[in-house]
């Protein structure tokens, strides 16, 4: 596998454009050289691979799948659970930094269905809403029956369902993000002036930023054969939105490599468009008690008021730094506020 991801970076065919290293469209040719010629030059996955097997993996029959998870017990049997969702583009690796903080409680981490490290995904509808019934499924099969939820981007829209769906079960949330399709239904009549701002700001994102979706949700399988036979298309697709979506300084070129190289080792680029491709029924408002943290780096931070539309916002925490990845760029302040949302349960 390496040597044949080694072989295509050699053979890698360097494209010109005329927008030169304008960010504005997109990653520029320059950082992508110096990315590329790490990974085919002195980059190791092998030592990020031993990193990442070591960590207490499980798998779980839940339903009709496997789960895989990352399964961190505390000492004290009776300690709370919490389990955390990853999003795109990225895997369990978002919450790496803050397993060693995280020893006072039972940790959780699902490789999500069709995502890096995950079983393999043999079926399609794999929506979030399916992928929160595997994880609901897998939590009651490792004996965790009451927990709180914590996640943001695909990871915060599961956890949405899942805390509407099991309300019995979901204690609290802790979110980084309203789930973004709510911007594309929410009514502007029902919302403070602030949140109507908002979904103006957020329409203006979706329009610059928000190609990646019209693609991923539309054509899957073209973008699946340019990604995923292209080591350089990958780490420029992926590569982008991590840099571009989180505070400066957040990724070195090995963290970029290795959560690029999950993805490419594991085949999954195509699969983890899944939960762009398939429809979501959201719940309404969800009462389950809830912290939100907000980090200005973000792709688009959302007011008190909108959030209160549909969530039940105990609190609201802005944050001086960190962006979309925030539990690995700012991992003591995300575990300060998973912490609030575990005193809440």
């Amino acid at each position: 596998m390496m040597a044949d991801l080694q072989e295509r970076l050699r053979q890698t065919r360097r494209v010109a454009t005329p927008w030169g290293e304008d960010a504005a469209r997109g990653v520029g040719g320059t950082h992508l050289d110096q990315l590329l010629d790490r990974w085919a030059n002195g980059y190791d996955w092998a030592v990020h691979e031993r990193r990442i097997d070591a960590l207490p993996w499980v798998r779980v029959r839940a339903g009709d799948t496997d789960l895989r998870v990352i399964h961190q017990r505390s000492t004290d049997p009776h300690a709370p659970v919490v389990v955390l969702l990853h999003g795109w583009p990225d895997s369990v690796l978002r919450f790496e930094r803050v397993l060693p903080l995280l020893t006072d409680v039972h940790v959780v981490v699902p490789a999500l269905p069709g995502f890096p490290f995950a079983a393999p995904l043999t079926t399609s509808g794999m929506s979030a809403g399916r992928i929160a019934g595997i994880v609901a499924d897998g939590l009651a099969e490792l004996g965790h029956r009451r927990y709180t939820v914590s996640g943001g981007d695909v990871g915060g829209t599961v956890a949405e369902i899942l805390a509407g769906d099991h309300p019995d079960r979901v204690t609290a949330l802790h979110l980084t993000n309203v789930a973004p399709q709510r911007a594309l239904t929410a009514d502007p009549a029902k919302l403070a002036p602030d949140a109507v701002a908002y979904l103006g700001r957020a329409a203006r994102w979706f329009r610059s930023e928000g190609g990646y979706i019209a693609e991923q949700s539309t054509r899957p399988n073209t973008l699946a054969v340019a990604l995923g036979d292209s080591p350089a298309g990958l780490a420029a697709w992926i590569a982008e939105k991590l840099e571009s979506w989180s505070g400066e300084g957040a990724f070195t070129l090995d963290d970029l490599l290795t959560w690029i190289t999950a993805y490419w080792v594991t085949g999954t680029i195509g699969t983890s468009f899944a939960t762009y491709t398939e429809p979501v029924a959201l719940p309404g408002r969800i009462e389950t008690p809830t912290v939100l943290s907000i980090f200005p780096h973000d792709t688009k931070p959302e007011p008190r008021s909108y959030a209160e539309a549909f969530l039940n916002i105990r609190e609201y925490v802005e944050h001086p730094a960190g962006g979309h990845f925030a539990a690995w760029e700012q991992p003591e302040a995300y575990v300060r506020d998973l912490h609030r949302a575990v005193e809440l349960s």
